[in-house]
């Protein structure tokens, strides 16, 4: 077999990080390397919890005490040493607890760019008008004025704003006191010791006139004179109306009519054809005369308190009454939220119907309406009211706020939850940011458009000569940036879209377009399967941009299963051959087309096909009751109808964008949710639901996490943990010593150690180093007290106990079946590695979501359950995606129905039916493409899914 070459390597001497025994292996620099294996093989802990962990803390304690101090350092990895090791770069699907204030712009640094060119050559457009708002420099107006055509006639006039009455009368006796001695008001000129005082109504705009000049060489002085005293008696506003020589009837004429005994003189007959152009030396409204500070690019930041929306601090959400609890689509009858949502809770149904009296006097028709079939404008004039009606969003907020009774808020806290800010609608920033554009590119735009729409925009985007300077270099890193997410099948993402809301592959290749931006050589990155939740059609995309970061001098350390992945690879190391105890060990290494020759290799018996998943013999759908779903249409759906055969195993895919979470999760599970009498939160537009009846329950499986705290794990939350104290507390010497099962229990005092709380260890802050995690001193790790330890169920303390692996545990309960049933459901989704113990929080959202379908898998069903699954396939090994057909397959023949949103294609061609959108994403998709068993689709010209399912059944 081939072997990296020693020079060019880096060289893992005695890694036995975790379950890797003893490993020795050479990795090729500056290469595509895949680590593979099945699951819990140890190729995280080879990947992460060694070569990455090793290469940061070599770089950190490169660094100054002082600097130290600031990195999160990792615990050195248990390992003899590594050679030739990088700086290392992780780029995995963790997310931090900062994340929720993140953006896919602020993530990528494309927001960082954008608002320095806001600030510099973005314009400024006045919150009440709209119109846009221009700082101009003295020196320019003056210049601007001297340019004029020679023998131009000029007036310079100073603003003072719209005044009326009393103020108005008392301001044109100050100027003339002042010594000025015309003035234009509403656009008509007056001599100020001529003026009788003004007779009409209403507000009356006043301008200044400081001079009257004929621009000439000689002139010159006194012009910039006049707009310097201009400027200050404007307070920064200027307006220069001229009329360049031969234009106008008559220069020099004067046309005089008697109005009150003054004389005005008529802007219809001497000043026709003159021009007026408005300056200011300050960001002020030429309308309104609203000033305004110029801008910064920290106030377009909404994690700083200048630029920040004041009403939802920069989050973009608010807790608030959610419209989508408070008025069900199909319940807004007459009489005014007669809803069910009300049921129980009279206090705050009586509120809502008297404040809103008034809006359905005006609109009658519509308290006849559901609420899905009002405008959005009749929504916004309810929610947020009207001349007369201060809206319905205000009056749920008071009865909130001014409620003082325990029981009312008990039945009004359901209705509430994270909803957009009314004020910034989902923006983060405030009014003053929001108004500023990039030429014809608003910010809503920037922050709201898909990136694949964006990318476009920006690149054809002309700047002038002074503006290029600034701009060019800040476009190409947005654009360098922004085209990589395109390419990599993330280009319906949007730069406002929050980073908590991306899936754990999302994540992974929004973070990578930083890397591409920075354009960093000679390092190593570490990446964690960048392949989730991508449609195979993105996959040669994927590889493509990997190569141009591999090619810019860099290592790439994947840890991946996706066969695309692994067939382009340069390198491709197999941990195996099984998980936990049975993995660790480097079963082959090499040349992809070197592995696949290996016999140990169970990877390689894959590549090989030698082991293949296998298609159904048949398919059973034709006369199956279906759920159909008609004319859905929220986000980008076009008017889609779906139908699910009960009783069967249903895939639904698509490119990513193209629909699915919004038709799935978003319309047909709320529906179902609704229609089984369950509160969820309103579903997408659709027109219709039949069907509903054939089903008694849904169960949704996701891969969040199946609990935040440490103490939390895969037997408490599959509820053996509580059996096994039970069966501690009825052994003899439990009896004897009096235990009961809260004894045995590491969250209870009495049974616990109580140095380390329950927990094991005991931290030792270290300043610069890192904190120093130390097997607790008391109990050894064992988290229980001695006296607790000294009872034993067949020779295993309980501390013994959930330190067992699933399958071990198995074998050791096999005579419990309250215990062993819910075992062998983690061992048969392939989680027979896991210990029992083993904290929540070091779990993917792979294991996550078996963990919760092995919990299901243990509950007896009535065999009418739908099992909704979004990507069961994370983190899956080929063998371990046949296990989980094979449990999916017995859910189904128990009657009940297993709905899937699935890229794998080994999956897709095993489903009964598959429901297929596109053909793209974002506005690209929205579309049924075509619906049936597998080899339909594939048989869809149009359909991405179509081609990549081809291949997958000639296999």
């Amino acid at each position: 077999m081939a072997t990296a070459i020693e020079t060019e390597a880096i060289r893992i001497h005695g890694a036995r990080v975790h379950n890797l025994k003893d490993v020795h292996l050479a990795i090729p620099r500056d290469k595509l390397v895949v680590i593979t294996g099945v699951s819990g093989s140890g190729k995280s802990s080879l990947a992460f919890d060694t070569l990455y962990a090793e290469g940061q803390r070599q770089y950190v304690e490169s660094l100054s005490a002082q600097a130290r101090r600031f990195f999160r350092q990792l615990e050195r990895p248990d390992v003899d040493y590594i050679e030739g090791l990088e700086p290392t770069i992780c780029i995995d699907q963790r997310r931090s607890a900062t994340q929720r204030r993140s953006s896919v712009g602020t993530l990528t640094e494309v927001f960082d760019f954008l608002r320095v060119m806001l600030a510099r050559i973005g314009t400024l457009h006045c919150p009440g008008c709209g119109k846009p708002v221009k700082q101009t420099p003295l020196e320019r107006i003056q210049q601007d004025a001297l340019d004029l055509p020679d023998g131009s006639k000029a007036m310079i006039l100073a603003p003072k704003g719209t005044l009326s009455g009393a103020e108005l009368r008392e301001a044109l006796e100050k100027l003339q006191e002042a010594g000025f001695l015309r003035v234009r008001l509403n656009g008509k000129f007056y001599e100020l010791d001529r003026f009788g005082g003004w007779q009409g109504e209403g507000p009356v705009t006043v301008d200044l006139v400081l001079d009257r000049v004929v621009v000439r060489e000689k002139s010159a002085r006194r012009i910039r004179e006049s707009i310097q005293l201009a400027e200050r008696e404007g307070r920064g506003s200027v307006i220069l109306f001229f009329q360049p020589p031969g234009e106008g009837n008559g220069a020099g004429e004067r046309h005089e009519e008697a109005t009150n005994g003054t004389t005005e003189k008529n802007g219809a007959g001497e000043h026709a054809g003159w021009q007026e152009r408005p300056y200011c030396t300050e960001f002020a409204c030429p309308d309104c005369g609203v000033q305004m500070e110029a801008v910064e690019p920290r106030d377009f930041s909404f994690n700083s308190p200048y630029g920040a929306c004041p009403a939802c601090d920069g989050l973009g959400q608010a807790e608030r009454f959610d419209p989508a609890l408070v008025l069900p689509p199909d319940d807004f009858a007459e009489g005014l939220l007669a809803s069910q949502s009300f049921v129980g809770s009279n206090f705050f149904a009586k509120r809502l119907r008297e404040e809103s009296k008034p809006f359905f006097a005006e609109r009658p028709p519509l308290s006849k309406q559901a609420w899905r079939y009002w405008s959005s404008d009749d929504r916004r004039a309810l929610l947020r009211g009207t001349g007369t009606f201060p809206g319905l969003a205000t009056a749920m907020e008071a009865a909130w706020s001014s409620c003082t009774r325990k029981n009312a808020l008990e039945e009004m806290a359901p209705f509430r939850g994270e909803v957009p800010c009314g004020e910034c609608e989902g923006l983060r920033l405030n009014a003053r940011a929001r108004s500023v554009s990039l030429h014809d590119l608003s910010l809503k735009e920037a922050l709201t458009l898909p990136i694949g729409d964006l990318l476009p925009r920006l690149r054809e985007m002309a700047f002038d000569e002074s503006e290029a300077k600034i701009a060019d270099p800040l476009v190409r890193e947005i654009v360098k940036r922004l085209d990589f997410m395109s390419r990599v099948g993330v280009g319906y993402l949007t730069l406002g879209r929050g980073v908590d809301t991306l899936s754990g592959g999302e994540l992974q290749r929004t973070r990578l377009a930083t890397c591409v931006g920075a354009g960093l050589v000679g390092c190593c990155y570490v990446l964690d399967e960048p392949t989730v939740g991508l449609h195979p059609r993105d996959d040669e995309n994927l590889i493509a941009a990997l190569r141009d970061l591999q090619r810019q001098g860099n290592t790439l350390v994947v840890v991946e299963h996706d066969e695309a992945m692994m067939r382009e690879a340069d390198w491709l190391i197999d941990i195996g051959p099984g998980a936990g105890e049975a993995g660790g060990m480097v079963v082959a290494e090499g040349t992809p087309e070197e592995v696949a020759r290996s016999a140990t290799s169970l990877t390689g018996q894959y590549l090989s096909g030698t082991k293949r998943i296998e298609i159904p013999s048949r398919r059973e759908c034709e006369g199956a009751p279906m759920i159909t779903l008609a004319g859905a249409s929220a986000n980008n759906l076009r008017n889609v109808t779906i139908r699910v055969p009960l009783g069967r195993l249903t895939c639904v895919t698509g490119v990513s964008g193209s629909g699915k979470s919004t038709l799935i999760h978003d319309t047909l599970a709320r529906a179902l949710r609704r229609s089984l009498g369950e509160r969820a939160p309103a579903p997408g537009r659709f027109a219709r639901l039949t069907g509903a009846a054939g089903i008694d329950k849904l169960v949704e499986i996701d891969q969040s996490p199946i609990g935040r705290s440490p103490k939390s794990s895969p037997a408490t939350y599959v509820g053996v943990f509580d059996e096994i104290r039970k069966l501690f507390a009825t052994t003899k010497e439990a009896k004897r010593r009096g235990y009961g099962a809260s004894r045995f229990s590491f969250n209870v005092a009495g049974g616990r150690c109580e140095t380390c709380q329950g927990q094991g260890v005991t931290r030792l802050e270290m300043n610069f180093l890192p904190d120093l995690y130390l097997t607790c001193s008391e109990c050894n790790g064992a988290r229980f007290n001695r006296q607790t330890l000294q009872v034993r169920y067949r020779d295993l303390t309980i501390a013994d106990v959930l330190d067992l692996p699933v399958e071990r545990a198995c074998e050791t309960f096999d005579a419990v079946e309250a215990i062993r049933r819910p075992l062998e459901s983690l061992r048969d989704v392939g989680l027979g590695y896991l210990r029992l113990g083993q904290s929540a929080v070091t779990l993917s959202g792979g294991e996550a979501q078996r963990i919760k379908l092995a919990d299901q898998l243990a509950r007896p069903d009535t065999g009418r359950t739908l099992f909704l699954l979004d990507e069961p396939t994370s983190g899956l090994h080929l063998d371990d995606i046949r296990k989980l057909l094979e449990i999916l397959q017995r859910l189904v023949d128990r009657g009940n129905t297993a709905l899937i949103v699935e890229h794998h294609m080994e999956v897709v061609k095993c489903a009964d039916w598959v429901i297929d959108l596109g053909p793209d994403g974002g506005a690209g998709g929205g579309r049924l493409l075509a619906e049936g068993p597998p080899e339909s689709i594939a048989a869809c010209p149009e359909s991405h899914t179509g081609k990549a399912l081809r291949a997958a059944l000639d296999r």
